[in-house]
């Protein structure tokens, strides 16, 4: 029986180990988001659809081969980047930001297709050239990083910014780049920053830093939302409360306790243990990815899937940081856990394209043998 499952797997070109995971945290992700909501019926339907919806999309990524992506990243790359001009000039405003399209039928942000298209353009760029790249290289892939990174802070929308520019710089870093291009870039980043402070960043933007920093300042405002969160986590225990027992988000104590704090749910209701579990699923899936990522054939494999693959580690490790009162709160949800199908649809395309590289590999091996 478990042999007719591989094979049938490895027909659609899914990997039976990566989909374990995945499907592990989808489960959770439905046991903690009824809890979350209120055991609200709606939001649990609209899940459901979204996660059918990850799942197709993974499906049809993972059977498209990486030759395909490689072949259409640069065109992918212009198309985006012409939408993020499209949001500039005739966006729809939300929460006083422009980041989405309006076509009448469907409202959607560009910029979340950036999180895949630019791990795609940046591996296609280097895999032309010889590894490690030259100062040449390296600058051009850093200009093709900044075009859409600069569009996307416009807008503003300084989550995505980040995790799309990390997304790119991975891929620059596993590229092979020596120390003195690293501590080049590491510095120009540092003196961006300082001037992004000052000249371009926005006084809700700055608060959030400042909060991160002390949010005790303005307990009731500004530092409201990761003082209820860090109770929330703290007062979990070992074991935890209980399922649908947490008080800090049933009392609505918890802000945005099904999207970005969702975190702080599960470890107020299944505690320290509950946490282990979860994280345990996480580096299992993030171990995978990396088995899979050092056995890709081709360069340009090689570094999309390790870009992926540590981006989706950025993702929990952002989430689980800003919720926990270690890093700012950026808008980062809790991968495949928190409620939304924007992120899911997105990481699951990012895991389509890592199966890709794996089945059509051992394919591939196969015929060759």
């Amino acid at each position: 029986m478990r042999k007719k499952i591989i094979e049938f797997l490895s027909n659609l070109h899914l990997d039976l180990s990566l989909c374990l995971g995945i499907f592990i945290l989808m489960g959770m992700n439905f046991v903690i988001l009824y809890s979350a909501s209120g055991a609200n019926p709606s939001v649990m339907y609209s899940q459901i659809i979204r996660s059918v919806v990850a799942i197709a999309i993974m499906m049809f990524m993972a059977y498209l081969p990486p030759r395909f992506y490689k072949k259409w990243a640069f065109t992918l790359y212009i198309i985006c980047t012409i939408l993020l001009l499209c949001v500039l000039l005739f966006g729809h405003v939300g929460k006083g930001a422009e980041r989405w399209l309006d076509l009448g039928i469907i409202r959607f942000q560009p910029s979340e297709f950036l999180k895949i298209v630019m791990p795609i353009a940046i591996a296609a760029f280097f895999a032309r050239g010889k590894l490690p790249p030259k100062l040449l290289s390296f600058v051009c892939a850093m200009i093709l990083i900044a075009i859409p990174v600069v569009l996307i802070i416009l807008q503003p929308d300084l989550g995505t910014a980040i995790l799309i520019s990390i997304s790119g710089g991975f891929i620059v870093y596993l590229a092979g780049l020596n120390w003195y291009l690293i501590l080049f870039g590491s510095l120009s980043l540092i003196i961006y920053s300082v001037i992004h402070w000052f000249f371009f960043m926005y006084d809700y933007q700055k608060q959030r830093i400042i909060t991160f920093l002390n949010p005790e300042s303005d307990p009731l405002d500004k530092g409201y939302n990761i003082i209820q969160s860090k109770i929330a986590i703290g007062s979990g225990g070992m074991w935890g409360k209980g399922w649908l027992n947490g008080t800090q988000s049933h009392l609505q104590f918890l802000p945005e306790r099904h999207t970005d704090f969702i975190f702080a749910v599960f470890c107020e209701e299944f505690g320290f243990v509950g946490f282990l579990v979860l994280l345990t699923a996480y580096m299992y899936i993030i171990l995978r990815c990396v088995y899979i990522s050092m056995n890709a054939q081709t360069n340009f494999q090689r570094l999309l899937s390790g870009s992926l693959t540590l981006t989706f580690f950025c993702y929990v490790f952002i989430n689980t940081g800003m919720v926990s009162g270690l890093l700012p709160v950026v808008g980062v949800p809790l991968p495949m856990i928190s409620y939304g199908g924007t992120s899911l649809i997105t990481l699951s395309a990012s895991f389509g394209i890592i199966m890709s590289i794996h089945t059509h590999h051992k394919k591939n091996f196969y015929q060759l043998g």
